[in-house]
């Protein structure tokens, strides 16, 4: 599957950011892009309320920083490259940019050979592509170890549920020089700090599914919180470019847009 002309503008659309700050001049704007799967990409009105985290980033961060949400449900780190969505990043990613990406949710499953990577090979393999193509356009790569599920264990206990990939996204992170944000950990000690209950209104549960893989609108901020302050703790981005870090932001700030086409 190739990447439309419609679809990346519907993309585009779909990242307008929200922000405190004074005007920048537009020489200095820069587009923060997010290469992921389900748990961070962009939803539409029938989804509703599953919500991406990569839809709560803006509140967090200044208008300098405009937010390119390319995650798509169901994709791997294999499969996103396969479908030419690494590649139309690049085709626009200018110098000064940043590449965030986030996978392994679907590069665990063996059972499916368009997905499927292996941690310590092909999942290394693939995520240099996005590093070295972002590095050669003057951009910055940014890796992001996958969000954990909500899964406890009997004594309450919040479960990892990614295997060898985070530990195999941390490795490749310091041989390559890459700034690594760490919210497969964080995310993991936010659930246990919620607990077996309160998580669940983090979660999409709703009243004819419990999702525990995606979020709602109150785990989507909460999840591009631990991302923002990740980005300020990583130097990635400067404390001056984010905002609200400690802020309330109100559900109703998340919208789903109408649906579009494949």
């Amino acid at each position: 599957m190739s990447v439309s002309r419609r679809q990346i503008t519907a993309v585009a659309l779909a990242a307008i950011p929200l922000g405190i700050a004074a005007p920048a001049q537009a020489a200095t704007r820069r587009t923060l892009y997010i290469a992921g799967d389900s748990t961070a990409a962009q939803k539409y009105a029938p989804a509703a309320p599953e919500t991406g985290w990569g839809m709560a980033l803006p509140f967090f961060l200044h208008k300098g920083i405009t937010v390119a949400n390319h995650a798509v449900n169901g994709r791997s780190s294999k499969s996103f490259v396969d479908e030419g969505r690494l590649a139309a990043i690049l085709d626009v990613i200018k110098p000064g940019d940043f590449l965030l990406i986030q996978f392994a949710h679907n590069d665990e499953k063996a059972e499916d050979p368009t997905r499927y990577t292996e941690p310590w090979t092909t999942y290394q393999d693939y995520l240099r592509l996005y590093i070295n193509g972002a590095r050669a356009k003057g951009a910055h790569p940014v890796l992001a170890t996958p969000i954990e599920r909500r899964r406890f264990n009997a004594q309450g206990t919040s479960q990892p549920t990614h295997g060898e990939y985070p530990a195999a996204m941390r490795a490749l992170a310091a041989e390559e020089d890459v700034p690594l944000l760490d919210t497969q950990a964080l995310s993991l000690a936010l659930w246990q700090q919620l607990g077996v209950e309160e998580t669940k209104k983090y979660f999409n549960w709703t009243a004819t599914e419990q999702d525990n893989t995606h979020f709602n609108p109150p785990g989507a901020i909460a999840v591009a919180r631990l991302v923002a302050r990740e980005l300020v703790r990583t130097r990635v981005l400067a404390r001056r470019e984010v905002c609200r870090l400690d802020q309330e932001i109100p559900e109703s700030w998340i919208t789903w847009p109408p649906a579009v086409a494949e």
